[in-house]
């Protein structure tokens, strides 16, 4: 199997897993009341409405560059207006934070499974690809939940946090961008770890093993 197919799939899967990721957030918002994202147009699985310079081209740019085992990225974020989740304004905002990494795991299970059970009748090569649309989407989930806006777990954060604290959080914009790249830069390999855990739990041990063999060229 070539390199270019690998690496376009690998591609494939990155985008279309952080759309679903961010529509994920707008369906939850819908259900509890806020259009804003289908207002919006972004209750959509077309890529254009939802590709971000940082997160869709330059980490997954990065992380190449510094031959990442896997590529990582995220998509603009879904807007939606908390004072419209009129069905839950406690944890309304908490929900539609967890709705993305959720979705994330439910494609990993799906596929996990899927991978786990089809090893008699499926080659090694696409036993593999499965496996690497599971480990993505744990990947996601996990990056997703480190508290640093923008991602998904600063959300989750402030819904615990003192008023004050929530809001300086919030208000960090850039500066957390910054941080997301720090962190990926020193404490990508936590994350890789946490995910290659959860990923063996989940697929067993052979998937697990001709995963890594095949994407390591072993």
């Amino acid at each position: 199997m070539s390199n270019i197919f690998i690496l376009l799939f690998q591609l494939a899967i990155l985008l279309f897993s952080i759309i679903i990721h961010e529509v994920a957030h707008g369906l939850m918002a819908l259900r509890l009341g806020d259009e804003t994202a289908k207002r919006a147009g972004r209750l959509t699985l077309n890529p254009i409405s939802h590709l971000d310079p940082m997160g869709s081209f330059f980490v997954p740019l990065f992380l190449f560059l510094v031959q990442s085992p896997v590529l990582l990225g995220w998509a603009k974020p879904v807007p939606y207006d908390p004072r419209l989740l009129y069905k839950d304004y406690k944890y309304g905002p908490l929900k539609v934070a967890l709705a993305g990494p959720a979705a994330n795991i439910i494609i990993a299970i799906f596929f996990g499974l899927l991978a786990r059970f089809a090893v008699p009748v499926l080659s090694s090569a696409t036993i593999s690809l499965f496996g690497f649309v599971v480990f993505l989407n744990l990947l996601l989930a996990v990056f997703n939940l480190v508290p640093i806006p923008p991602l998904d777990g600063s959300k989750i954060l402030t819904t615990f946090l003192p008023p004050r604290y929530a809001i300086s959080l919030e208000r960090m914009g850039m500066g957390g961008i910054l941080l997301v790249l720090v962190f990926l830069f020193f404490f990508f390999g936590i994350i890789i770890s946490i995910t290659s855990l959860l990923f063996h739990i989940l697929v067993g041990p052979t998937v697990f093993t001709l995963f890594f063999s095949f994407f390591s060229g072993g």
